[in-house]
């Protein structure tokens, strides 16, 4: 006996309260519906349906096992179909969001790699530091950044990376009021905090070559909520922060920003990629989350002279 096919023509019979019905619909006779019927039974020990010359009405026990039935069944389709998925090429529009940082430094030169590998998918990009609605605003994957885990939302998430923040100051600040040697120097200096949901306000947490060291850090006189501003305020000479690596390599590279104390590493921002609960990813979904993954590993993990070069040895006291 077939148990799983004469539970798909037990549910197509309880479907339509018709042996005959359920026959036209699934192209068989009806006496070959009336025998997987029995046989289930048979096979349960417990009648299923109770049947008279006029109609068919389940028993207490048939309907228990309809609704077991329709899990089993629509468990088997979801498998199936995610396997089937995961041989398909990627295709249609795929609506992203992402916070603006990060969008730019990664997520956008990741697209034009990935929509030329994959020329069958069509994007919608939304950069913006609003976490958006992903049901109500029909987004695919939203990234969003945060110290440790995600909040409990109902929605899935996988981490994408993890970056750390590294201390940085512009050359100009540096030659009028020396670079710090170790962080108890950091007291002398002025320190521009950054205030954001994601990251630790009250102390800065450095990694280096003595483990992690917790340094309090007060309000101070500036204070900014994004890390693009607060990359903006130390080019422009207004003291020391952690920028996170993202906002920090383009100040790094072209040199308005150098690296200070450039043994440590400050505490990380994890970024997730969030999407909706499903039993299966579509096939573009799964691919891009993977894709984005693999982009940023690399593009993190590059060597970069100016991200990791020194305070140069004028600006030193």
């Amino acid at each position: 006996m077939n148990t799983f096919k004469n539970m798909r023509i037990f549910v197509r019979v309880a479907d339509g309260a018709s042996f005959a019905g359920a026959a036209r619909a699934l192209d068989m006779t009806t006496p070959q519906v009336s025998k997987a019927i029995s046989e289930l039974e048979a096979h349960l020990r417990t009648r299923l349906l109770h049947r008279t010359t006029r109609r068919l009405a389940l028993t207490d026990a048939g309907k228990r096992y309809l609704a077991r039935c329709r899990d089993i069944i629509a468990l088997v389709d979801v498998s199936e179909a995610e396997a089937g998925a995961t041989n398909a090429a990627p295709s249609g529009k795929l609506r992203l969001h992402a916070p603006a940082s990060f969008g730019q430094v990664f997520v956008v030169p990741a697209l034009a790699r990935f929509m030329e590998q994959y020329p069958e998918v069509e994007v919608d990009l939304l950069l913006s530091s609003r976490v958006p609605d992903l049901l109500e605003e029909n987004i695919d994957v939203s990234l969003r950044l945060a110290a440790s885990q995600l909040p409990d939302s109902g929605l899935v998430s996988t981490r994408i990376c993890r970056m750390a923040s590294v201390l940085c100051a512009a050359p100009q600040y540096l030659s009028e009021h020396g670079a710090p040697r170790s962080l108890d120097e950091l007291a002398q200096h002025t320190r521009v905090r950054l205030n954001a949901p994601h990251y630790t306000v009250e102390h800065w947490l450095f990694d280096g070559p003595v483990g992690t060291v917790k340094l309090p850090i007060p309000a101070g006189r500036l204070r900014v909520n994004t890390a693009d501003s607060l990359a903006a305020a130390l080019v422009s000479g207004c003291g020391v922060g952690p920028v996170p690596l993202l906002s920090a390599v383009p100040a790094l590279r072209n040199g308005s920003l150098v690296r200070v104390l450039p043994e440590y590493e400050l505490q990380g921002t994890n970024v997730y990629a969030v999407y909706a609960s499903r039993l299966y990813l579509d096939a573009k979904v799964k691919t891009w989350i993977e894709f984005l993954r693999t982009f940023v590993t690399q593009a993190l993990a590059a060597p970069d002279a100016a991200a990791i070069a020194l305070p140069p040895r004028s600006a030193d006291r």
